[in-house]
Formats: C-alpha cells, structure tokens, sequence
C-alpha cells in the first residue's frame, strides 16, 4: 500500500552562517572583485560563480521538485532579501524569507523557520553546498523524516573535496533497516577507524516532520554555545519517537567554503544553466 502523504514541496535554505572561513584571507585564491567583495562579506551563496552560488542551489531545488523556498538569513542580509525580490525574481520556486535574530546555531536556524513550515514537512539544505537533484529528489520522496547519507568515496571523486576534508564531516551510523542510529560529528581518528571506511558521510540534507521544531526548542547550547541542529535529531529520535530514513548516495556535493573553493566551484558549474 502506497503512502498517502504528498512528497515535501517545501524546503529550508540554510543562510544565517558568519562565514568565517570565507571571511578568513587567502593569498593563494585568486578572485575577481565581485568575489572578493562577497567574500569580505561572509555571504557565501551570493559570492558570484558565473551566477550568483544560491542560483543554482535553488536551481537543483526546483529540479527536484521543490515548489517554496525559505531562506533563513540574518537581518543584515538585506542584499540577499533584494537580490530575491527586485534584481532576480526566481521563476520556478517562490521564494520567501526567516530572519534569524542573531547566528545561535542550526538548531535555531531551523527554528526560524517554523512560520513557514507549519504542519508540513520541510526539505532542508545548507546555502553553501550545491547537492545533486536526484538525491533531493529522493529525500523528497520518503513518507517520514530523513537525511542523504553520502558514500565517501563518490564524495571525494565527484566533488571539490579532498580526502583530508571529508574525514572531517560528520559520519552517520546507521541501523540494518536503513534508519538513523545518530549523527558523529567531527569524528577523532579513532572515532572513524570504528565506524569505518564505508560510513555514509552527512552533508546536512535533511526532510523534517514538525517535530522537529520541539526538539529544536529542547535543545541546550553545545560545548561551542550553539543550538545545534545534531543536537536536535537525537532529541528528536530519544525523547519524541522520530525515525529517520537514510537515503544512500553515489554522488558528489559541491562544496563552498572558504575562498579556496571559488574556482573549482565555477569551473564545475560552468556548463550549468541555472533557472531557479
């Protein structure tokens, strides 16, 4: 018997980050004056690469069938809210805003969004990795709560991520049926070794039922001082019952995070038409 539930038309566009690492300077990137402007700024998915970054990711958003974007951005961010509703208009998606107050961590960010989400479920994504459509597509597609969970070496073979870079993400363990067990971040070296070479890497891609906004409002400040969206899950699994679904993928995201990153992210999109 089929699932009666619709597959997720709404997602969640994760925009509020400092960017600090894209912040930081590095001599040995090489940016033209509109990069280096965006870059100063923080403002990762407005740094230019051929379009401006966020173009193709609620690109790949529309491509998977995603018919409203949120994005939650800070209240500086008025470039971003300009951009949107003026200069470029997205035609395929319709796109609308959360303003997070101040940067408290993803837990809260999600939080933020809550308004638009209401008793839907909500597909959510970071502003600065471009994901491949068809795994979007299939995370849309489940019945419950999921994540993409991304084989590690896809990652590094189609993304602009280096080996030594994805050890440092978040690894998931996972169940025999497919389900969540919890999220590992930054994974110590011993912490990898147990769980393996073919641990499924998170790139923070998520489907969420609105549970997750209790979760979210249960969570503490981490060590860090955030409200941390990993954090928010295994309340969501331990204290409210939630079950998470993970979607394997055999595919690359790329990946915009510090200036480094500019150039192999516009080489890679440079055949890409965005039509958000």
């Amino acid at each position: 018997m089929t699932d009666p539930r619709p597959a997720v038309a709404k997602a969640v566009v994760l925009a509020r980050g400092l960017g600090t690492r894209m912040r930081a300077e590095d001599g040995t990137a090489l940016l033209d004056d509109a990069q280096r402007a965006a870059a100063a700024r923080g403002m990762k998915a407005m740094i230019p690469v051929g379009r401006p970054f966020l173009d193709y990711a609620l690109s790949a958003l529309a491509d998977a069938g995603c018919t409203e974007v949120c994005l939650v951005i800070g209240p500086e961010h008025t470039d971003v809210r300009d951009y949107y509703m003026r200069q470029a208009p997205a035609k395929r998606v319709r796109v609308s805003f959360a303003v997070q107050a101040e940067p408290r961590g993803t837990a809260d960010a999600l939080l933020a969004a809550e308004g638009f989400a209401g008793s839907d479920r909500v597909l959510m994504v970071n502003s600065d990795n471009y994901y491949p459509a068809p795994a979007l597509a299939a995370l849309r597609a489940l019945p419950g709560a999921g994540l993409l969970g991304f084989e590690r070496a896809a990652l590094i073979r189609e993304s602009n991520i280096e080996a030594e870079r994805v050890l440092k993400y978040a690894l998931i363990v996972v169940r025999a049926d497919g389900t969540l067990v919890r999220i590992v971040e930054k994974p110590d070296a011993d912490m990898a070794r147990a769980l393996g070479a073919d641990a499924l890497v998170s790139m923070n891609a998520w489907v969420f039922t609105p549970a997750i906004y209790e979760a979210c409002r249960r969570t503490v400040p981490s060590a860090r001082g955030e409200l941390e969206l990993q954090d928010a899950v295994r309340i969501a699994i331990e204290e409210l019952g939630e079950r998470f679904t993970v979607v394997r993928v055999a595919a690359g995201v790329l990946d915009l995070s510090s200036r480094a990153d500019i150039a192999a992210v516009r080489e890679r999109l440079a055949g890409v038409d965005p039509r958000p």
